[in-house]
């Protein structure tokens, strides 16, 4: 469980560093775009993946290339989501979004869906509706009450939930073609990166945004955290090839609890009484999908 514990780590090290970055003035497109400079670069180092293996059949190219648009326009939502809606509400909406493979398995794959696995799915989507509640009282200045009325308080988690559920989707439709998990990773970080310096440079060339060392720095910071997420949950499936179920249920439960107690106590994130209840479901959640 060492590695699990790691994993947990890194993948909250990673809500922090995007809780930060505006703080720190750091352009997320340039963070963004160095960030796969530096997963691809360990991918290949540490995973020893080629992309050739993802890309033998056909099959894996439509998913490749969403996999490449969708893993960097996510990870902006991700920053957006945390700086508005907070790391516990992030987090959570994040972890549960493995109930969209699982729906789609049930409506396209062909999966049986048992009665324990559908309360699993009701869970989940209570407890996405638990966690993004936020009550606004009308006779508070918003600003003067700590209050947000902007959609992207509950519209930037809402799509952390969906995009990271397709990510998943895709990735499960390219373990069923074949494709290596290492391989079809290093193939959506190179076409991620491809696709985030084009927008990096067309940018600086119309004099929008100027290249930043600290952005870029930030970025292999960031990069790092975030592969090492990746490379301790590839080795504690490793370490523990019995125990599928047990991985991956820790790891989600890890990280919404330790979420939690990072966004509440060193964040102050408020959280009201329903939200608290959210997060209690969605550990419900993964404990009945997991079982």
């Amino acid at each position: 469980m060492f590695y699990v514990v790691l994993a947990i780590a890194f993948s909250v090290a990673v809500s922090i560093l995007l809780k930060l970055a505006r703080r720190g003035q750091v352009d997320m497109v340039q963070a963004v775009a160095t960030n796969y400079v530096v997963a691809a670069a360990l991918a290949w180092l540490l995973l020893d993946a080629r992309p050739q293996a993802a890309m033998a059949a056909s099959d894996t190219y439509a998913p490749l290339l969403l996999l490449g648009v969708l893993l960097p326009a996510i990870f902006l939502v991700l920053a957006r989501s945390i700086r508005s809606a907070g790391i516990v509400r992030t987090d959570v909406a994040q972890r549960l979004s493995l109930v969209i493979p699982l729906i789609a398995a049930f409506a396209l794959l062909g999966e049986v869906a048992t009665g324990r696995k559908l309360l699993g799915v009701t869970l989940a989507l209570v407890a996405v509706v638990c966690v993004l509640w936020r009550r606004y009282r009308g006779d508070l200045d918003p600003r003067a009450a700590g209050l947000r009325r902007e959609p992207a308080t509950w519209l930037a988690p809402l799509a952390v939930f969906a995009g990271f559920g397709v990510i998943d989707l895709c990735f499960k439709l390219l373990a069923k073609a074949g494709a290596p998990f290492a391989s079809a990773l290093l193939v959506s970080f190179l076409i991620a990166m491809v696709l985030c310096w084009l927008v990096v440079v067309g940018r600086a060339i119309a004099g929008a945004a100027a290249l930043s060392w600290r952005s870029i720095g930030f970025g292999i910071v960031l990069g790092a955290a975030n592969f090492a997420n990746i490379l301790f949950y590839v080795r504690a499936h490793i370490a523990l090839p019995n125990d599928p179920s047990l991985v991956f249920a820790a790891m989600n439960v890890g990280v919404m609890v330790l979420g939690a107690l990072v966004g509440a106590l060193a964040f102050r994130e408020k959280l009201s009484w329903i939200n608290w209840g959210g997060l209690v479901m969605a550990l419900a959640a993964i404990a009945v999908m997991t079982g």
